[in-house]
Parts: C-alpha cells; structure tokens; sequence
C-alpha cells in the first residue's frame, strides 16, 4: 500500500489541504475533519482514475502489439511462460 503526505492548514476560517504526491488533490472544508475525509476520498478517487489509466494504456501496447503481428500462439506463449506456470 502506498503513503502519502497530507499537509493540512487553518486558513481564516477555512481548513485547507493537499497530497504532496499527486498534484490536483486539494481541498477545502470548514472543519479539520470534513477536511482529512475529504482528502481521503479525493485521494481514492484520483488513485482510481490512475489505476484505469494504466489498464487503458496496457490494452492500446496489447493493440500495438497485434497490429505489428507481435503475438504468439497459445502454444508459444505457454512455452515462454512455462518458468512462470511451473
């Protein structure tokens, strides 16, 4: 699981935060609680659209791969992963 840095500050009358790691997750709530919950779910939520970002590019290299005849049969494929499969 990875950690993340939350920087939390009082400004006026107002909470605001941010995750040091991902750009884009800021918030602002009116109390130091609404403000970590807030984080926290901003933060699923940006982990996520990453997360689906990486499957997406995964199947366009698989795309790629099929369009420059990169692919093998089952038969090829299982001898190359036969370390793997045991």
């Amino acid at each position: 699981m990875n950690q993340y840095t939350a920087v939390v500050k009082q400004d006026g009358e107002c909470w605001i935060g941010w995750i040091e790691q991902i750009p884009g997750v800021n918030c602002q709530e009116q109390s130091r609680d609404e403000l970590l919950e807030t984080l926290r779910v901003t933060l699923q939520e940006a982990t996520d659209m990453n997360s689906g970002k990486e499957i997406l590019e995964g199947i366009a290299r698989g795309e790629r791969a099929i369009i420059e005849n990169r692919n093998y049969s089952k038969a090829e494929a299982k001898d190359k992963m036969k370390r793997w499969l045991g």
